[in-house]
């Protein structure tokens, strides 16, 4: 039900809290770099630990079926109809194709690329039950640390449950191949089960909370312990001073 891999690569031995200020840094970075090379880069670099963590094949394709459909369209938008663009790249029928629209599309997909990297790479080495603990171990309230545990997870889910359900309605004779109307038309059986098991799996899954004493004040034990070694608390505070010098860096060029 998640995009988790459970294989024992050395991102996987990494401290969640270490990862998920990785994808913060990147996050940062990524939008408030001077120019594309920046977050073509990042995604380079990404790339490189994906590979190094045992999760290469899956991170790259799932990247390029999450990336490539918002890239394209991100180019034709973009491309024909930015309104700062004047330097025409061609033209096709009423349309052009402008220079400006394209150098911005670029920037904005180089951004797309490093923060979806980053992010696919956290969901496929961080188990969900091992970053919700390293939050609240660290003093984060519990629904603030589950509001981002499930933000994080809630897609795959969706799409895990969505292909059991669409499963179940061809195995009942329910035609979803064909032409675009038919399936359309297959889409309407598709989401009733999806949305009312949504609301079930919210209220199983606020019953198992609150039997666990999710409300509870208090610290709490765990049966999870979960290494965390000085270097990588270095890391996570020099990522955390790498964030705060850029944002001061970008205020400090808005104003002079």
């Amino acid at each position: 039900m998640t995009l988790y891999l459970a294989t024992n690569g050395p991102l996987h031995r990494l401290h969640p809290l270490t990862k998920l200020t990785g994808l913060f840094t990147v996050l940062t970075a990524a939008l408030l770099g001077p120019n594309v090379w920046l977050p073509l880069g990042l995604f380079f670099v990404e790339w490189l630990l994906a590979v190094w963590g045992g999760v290469g094949r899956s991170w790259l394709g799932r990247n390029g079926r999450i990336l490539l459909p918002l890239i394209v369209m991100l180019f034709v938008i973009h491309g024909f109809f930015n309104p700062n663009g004047q330097t025409p790249l061609l033209t096709l029928w009423r349309l052009t194709l402008t220079q400006e629209g394209v150098a911005y599309a670029l920037l904005l997909s180089s951004r797309l690329a490093a923060i979806v990297g980053a992010a696919l790479l956290l969901l496929l080495t961080t188990h969900p039950g091992d970053l919700l603990t390293a939050l609240t171990q660290r003093g984060l309230p519990p629904a603030l640390a589950y509001i981002i545990s499930s933000t994080l997870y809630i897609l795959p889910q969706m799409q895990s449950k969505a292909t059991a359900i669409m499963q179940a309605q061809q195995a009942r004779g329910l035609e979803t191949e064909g032409s675009l109307w038919r399936r359309a038309r297959a889409l309407l059986p598709l989401l009733a089960p999806l949305v009312l098991g949504a609301l079930v799996d919210s209220e199983e899954r606020a019953i198992a909370l609150e039997s666990r004493g999710f409300r509870v004040r208090g610290p709490k034990s765990s049966l999870v312990e979960l290494p965390d070694s000085p270097g990588q608390r270095w890391l996570r505070r020099g990522l955390l001073l790498g964030i705060l010098l850029l944002i001061g860096w970008r205020i400090w060029r808005l104003f002079t």
